[in-house]
């Protein structure tokens, strides 16, 4: 089984662009996880919205062009997750689960720190989110986790960690919160467990200044596992060549 994530940075965009059905067509995924889709389901036409062969939910933000989650699955799943139960994180758009019998995949947007006050959201929503995820997890359930964190764990994760050790998604609060999430809460980052030391691997690139190109960029974009589920991971990897967006996929293949 393939499961992926995507940051598509508007879907609508990335239709348009050919990029999102060449993905389909080309890479398969068996679940495939969308980002910041941007977009209202009025707003999308049913070849997007339900792709044949695939089941798909989707959960947009209040606000119109922001933010917005979505899941395509081949297996149905037994449930849909799309809420905290908690107003202030469900008006915007931010999480997407699917549970099976043996675990709850998740498709996550974790909010970005840049502007003020959103820190201190983006903290309460790690906190809630993972709270959540232990209740599945005190059940019996593996946990997956993807999406796009908005945080460079260390700076191997990072082109330039020297330069932007007071930017936002790189604070040490942030690498911090990353690291005890790897540590005491005891999930893996699946694409370190395969590739422990090796540097220039990113899943995010400005526009600006040829970025992509040059290789300047970010590793934002994760796959986390419970540690009990590591076993069953058979590799873990990035696409940086899938074009459409100023990220690019990821995934891992799992037994």
């Amino acid at each position: 089984m393939k499961i992926v994530s995507w940051n598509v940075n508007g879907i609508r965009a990335c239709v348009q662009k050919g990029a999102f059905f060449d993905y389909l067509h080309e890479h398969d995924p068996d679940i495939l996880f969308l980002q910041e889709t941007k977009a209202h389901i009025s707003q999308l036409p049913e070849e997007v919205l339900q792709p044949l062969s695939y089941f798909a939910e989707w959960s947009s933000a209040e606000q119109k062009g922001y933010s917005g989650v979505a899941i395509l699955t081949k297996k149905k799943p037994i449930s849909i997750i799309h809420s905290l139960d908690n107003p202030i994180f469900d008006c915007e758009g931010r999480v997407m689960g699917a549970e099976f019998e043996d675990k709850v995949v998740f498709g996550v947007y974790l909010p970005n720190s840049q502007r003020p006050g959103r820190l201190e959201y983006k903290r309460e929503f790690y906190k809630a989110f993972f709270a959540l995820c232990d209740t599945y997890r005190q059940a019996g359930k593996h946990i997956i986790v993807s999406g796009d964190f908005n945080t460079a764990h260390t700076p191997i994760d990072l082109a330039r960690p020297d330069e932007n050790k007071e930017s936002a998604g790189f604070l040490p609060i942030e690498r911090e919160d990353m690291t005890d999430l790897l540590t005491e809460r005891g999930y893996v980052d699946t694409f370190r467990h395969f590739h422990p030391n090796q540097p220039n691997h990113y899943s995010w690139w400005t526009f600006r200044a040829g970025a992509r190109q040059r290789n300047i960029g970010w590793r934002i974009d994760y796959v986390l596992v419970n540690k009990e589920f590591i076993p069953s991971v058979k590799s873990a990897f990035i696409q940086p060549e899938v074009k459409g967006s100023d990220h690019c996929p990821v995934g891992i293949e799992i037994d």
